[in-house]
Order: C-alpha cells, then structure tokens, then sequence
C-alpha cells in the first residue's frame, strides 16, 4: 500500500472511531440508563448485551486506531454494527413519527458496514501495528 493510500487508511480508521468509542464511553458512563434502552428493545440478556457492546466499541475502536487485528477486528464490529441497526434502528416496526429517523440511522449503520468491510478487505495499511508486522 503506497504511503497516501496508508494515510488516508489512517485518517478513515479516525473517523469509524469516533463513532464507536464516545458510544461506549457514554455507555459506560451511563450502564444504568443504557441498560434499561437495551430492556426497553426486548434484547436478550440486556446486561450480557451491554458489557458486550461497551467492550466492542471501546476495544474495538482502540484496535482499529492503532491498526492491530485490523481485518479481524473490522469484521467483527461490522457484525456487531449489523446487529445494532436491526435491534435500535428497526424502522419497520417505528411509530410513524419515528420512522424517519430510525430509516436514517439504519441506513446510517449500513453504511458503516461498508466502510468497515473495506477495512477488513484492505487492512490498516503501513500506518498501524498490522502494517509494522508485514514490514518484517
């Protein structure tokens, strides 16, 4: 991967983290009230589902920043991103003055998924743990 492929690598590893990591902090921040949105979807196991999550989109997203396991890691937080637009974004099952918004982030998380599956089939690049490991 050329250094200006590497960089933007990079600068697009930034920005997928800054969707995931302040949403796990304020998770974390907040279990109590997180913990009752995720009882109030009718998700299983909401505390299992919490720790789970806030561990995903802290830890995940420190991976992806330092690009270690990227393609691994890109994978599993598509996933798990999936799986939070069909649980907190079910815009079919919206009241009607909600479904806006709900089609929007579904459609919002799907995009996501995109990016993150770029990552996975590109890797982090040489800007990244994973990139000093091929360099040897």
């Amino acid at each position: 991967m050329k250094a200006s492929q590497s960089a933007l690598n990079l600068i697009g590893r930034i920005l997928i983290v800054t969707l995931f990591l302040p949403a796990g902090l304020s998770k974390l921040a907040g279990f109590e009230g997180a913990l009752a949105y995720f009882a109030s979807l009718g998700i299983p196991a909401p505390t299992f589902a919490l720790i789970a999550t806030i561990v995903i989109e802290i830890a995940g997203s420190m991976a992806l920043l330092l690009g270690f396991q990227t393609r691994l890691v890109a994978i599993v937080m598509a996933i798990f991103t999936l799986l939070a637009a069909v649980t907190g974004h079910a815009y079919w099952a919206a009241p009607a003055d909600a479904v806006f918004i709900a089609q929007l982030l579904f459609f919002k998380n799907i995009a996501v998924m995109g990016g993150l599956l770029v990552l996975a089939s590109s890797g982090a690049g040489s800007f990244s743990i994973d990139g000093r490991k091929e360099a040897k």
